[in-house]
């Protein structure tokens, strides 16, 4: 380790402006580090100073170091920082793709020939291998049946235990695990008479090539003699069985992670390699970095508490907020899904109107199908939107089939079925029906699409009893225009999991429900560990603005069953629920004047309602009347400036909102 005083002038840049527990990782270059980073604790700035400390000193040539992590977009960030402080000649590169970039090279002497061509996507080939096993070969099973090989390949199980394995870990395949292994047999034979790899493939052959090739590996270690990986709490054994192959031995190297943000053991990963890395490697230098430079106290607060009930004392981190205090994190419990995300929509529509950037805002949840009301709710609203990770809703496949499906059955239910049991009977045709959702992530996520669309059903059909299915297609079509509006920047819409990496000033986190976070499927100990780990990384997106919020029940006017989280227990206040007339009138403290306007503006919203055939809720909610009622404006500019009042809405209720407040005058 370098002495302070041994600093050369030249690198005195590298160190400046580092806290204590930052310079002590800095400067401890050589050997094997273990460097717990939490949440915004400015974890890729100390390894890219690290790094170049190392090379500026002439401690460790660029050439011979080898930084990892897990997407391109981080490693493509951590080259960008390296290029600005002077050490660009470090290699900076996901696992796969140092790999291939290795067997490339090594293909002719490992291989006998160039490397084989890659398999960019597995689906092809598991459908073949699920014909031989007589399985359907829908999109949705081939997506389960290829995330199952992956599994099993990134966590090193052959066909053979398979089944064993999966039962251990408390997997719920998409057939039964017997099959999933056949399929698994069948699809690697098939890959291997191709002649082709799969990306897990990259990893598997690029690390025999070391382990059983002499010459490959001393060859690989002269030129690669320290490293560093980054989100090592994400490191799967496959991953793992490669470091050590590059390794063989030796202890030089550097990893950073954070055991309260392992969220992908569903695809594979431990942190028990984190965990073991001191057992693993004996005098490893422990560096905690728990001063959180990104989140206001109060944030930081509420992160520690849900990562206090991890049961991982050893390893977890007690993040210290740097930042000035801000606003407490507030809770919110509603009546219904639309109602939340109403709420949500005139929240940021505020803050725009505030002065937030939209870009600076995000909504997250935990299944994608739950973006279709904040789609919605935000076009209504007038606020632009961006998903990430995920396709509009409208734009799913299973939604189209879906759409076309309706607008046929429009034409072929009989008349007078009512359009709940319409709707149902016509997506049956769709292998979808309203009983639990069927294992599988894919699977799962086209039946909860299918069953947002349903929810639209149940909502028109709460407003008008008299609705049918070409009324319903008519509302999807009204709302897929509505919010297919084109948008370059706008409030960022995400499952917790795409929100990983990224941060904002204000984060939304909705449907914090029992059997939605944690998911329903979620049945054992560690899979409910890992939901609660995944509402921390949601917390912890957050710079200074937090809102957590749950609903009682998923359509208006539907039995109020659902609790909230039980991750919120003890940390959320105790709430009252609503009552019905709670729930309507959300500004009790409206003066006498402003509250009979109000009165006489919901009536007006009921027979627009009524004429529209769309829940009251879609013209105006309750929170947008109530500024209306204060407000009273009189042109509409004056209008367009309200929370919840977005162009849509202007153009078709503009003018007689108006004409009411006129006449009330």
């Amino acid at each position: 380790m370098a002495r302070t005083d041994d600093i050369a002038p030249a690198d005195a840049d590298v160190l400046a402006g580092l806290d204590p527990e930052q310079r002590e990782a800095v400067l401890n270059v050589r050997g094997p580090v273990c460097l717990l980073a939490g949440a915004g604790t400015g974890k890729t700035r100390t390894i890219t100073h690290r790094i170049a400390h190392a090379v500026r000193t002439g401690e460790v040539p660029a050439g011979q170091l080898l930084a990892v992590t897990f997407t391109a977009r981080a490693a493509g960030e951590m080259r960008t920082r390296l290029r600005a402080l002077g050490v660009g000649a470090v290699q900076a590169r996901t696992f796969h793709a140092a790999a291939l970039r290795q067997l490339r090279y090594f293909a002719p002497r490992v291989l006998g020939g160039p490397m084989p061509p890659l398999v960019d996507n597995k689906l092809r080939l598991v459908g073949q291998a699920a014909t031989r096993c007589r399985l359907g070969t829908d999109r949705a099973t081939l997506r389960d049946l290829a995330a199952e090989v992956e599994w099993a390949k990134a966590t090193l199980t052959g066909p053979q235990d398979y089944v064993a394995a999966a039962d251990v870990k408390g997997r719920t395949p998409p057939v039964a695990g017997a099959t999933v292994a056949d399929v698994y047999a069948a699809y690697e034979e098939i890959k291997s008479r191709a002649g082709v790899l799969d990306f897990e493939d990259l990893l598997l052959v690029t690390a025999a090539a070391v382990e059983e090739h002499h010459d490959v590996a001393e060859e690989m270690r002269a030129r690669y003699r320290h490293f560093v990986v980054d989100e090592y709490q994400d490191v799967s054994p496959l991953q793992q069985r490669l470091l050590d192959a590059w390794l063989g031995g030796r202890h030089d190297v550097c990893v950073v992670g954070d055991v309260n943000q392992t969220i992908y053991s569903f695809a594979g990963a431990s942190p028990d390699y984190l965990l073991d890395f001191a057992r693993r490697h004996p005098a490893t230098v422990v560096v905690r970095l728990e001063r959180d430079y990104r989140s206001t106290p109060q944030v930081v607060e509420l992160a520690n508490a849900i990562a206090a009930q991890s049961g991982r004392p050893a390893a977890r981190l007690r993040l210290v907020g740097q930042r000035p205090p801000g606003p407490e994190p507030s809770y919110r419990e509603y009546p219904d899904e639309p109602a939340e995300a109403a709420a949500v929509a005139a929240a940021c529509r505020a803050l725009v109107d505030g002065g937030t950037p939209a870009s600076e805002i995000a909504v997250l949840y935990r299944v994608n199908a739950q973006s279709e009301s904040y789609e919605r709710s935000l076009a209504e609203a007038g606020v632009p939107y961006v998903l990430r990770g995920g396709e509009r809703f409208f734009d799913r496949p299973e939604v189209r089939e879906a759409m076309v499906l309706l607008r046929g059955g429009s034409h072929a239910v009989s008349p007078g079925t009512p359009l709940v049991e319409a709707t149902r009977a016509v997506l049956s045709s769709a292998r979808w029906a309203p009983d639990a959702p069927p294992p599988g992530g894919a699977a799962r996520e086209r039946w909860e699409s299918l069953a947002a669309v349903v929810q639209v059903g149940e909502e028109l059909a709460a407003a008008d009893p008299q609705a049918g299915l070409g009324d319903l297609v008519a509302e999807l079509e009204q709302r897929a225009s509505a919010q297919h509006a084109p948008t370059v920047q706008g409030v960022t819409l995400a499952s917790l999991h795409a929100a990983k990496g990224l941060e904002w000033d204000a984060v939304f986190i909705v449907g914090i429900a029992d059997g939605t976070l944690p998911i329903q499927h979620a049945t054992t100990d560690e899979q409910v560990a890992e939901e609660r780990r995944l509402l921390y990384v949601g917390v912890t997106r957050a710079r200074e603005h937090l809102a957590l919020s749950w609903s009682l029940t998923r359509t208006p006017g539907g039995r109020r069953s659902r609790r909230r989280s039980r991750f919120l227990q003890g940390l959320a206040p105790e709430t009252r629920r609503p009552t019905s007339r709670s729930a309507r009138t959300p500004r009790p403290e409206l003066d006498p004047a402003a509250a009979a306007l109000f009165e006489r503006l919901r009536a007006w919203r009921s027979t627009q309602s009524a004429e529209q055939k769309v829940p009251a809720y879609v013209v105006f909610a309750d929170a947008t009347l109530a500024a209306v009622a204060e407000a009273r404006p009189r042109s509409i500019p004056e209008l367009a400036a309200l929370p919840g009042v977005g162009p849509r809405k202007l153009e078709l209720y503009g003018s007689a909102l108006l004409d009411l407040l006129r006449d009330n005058d």
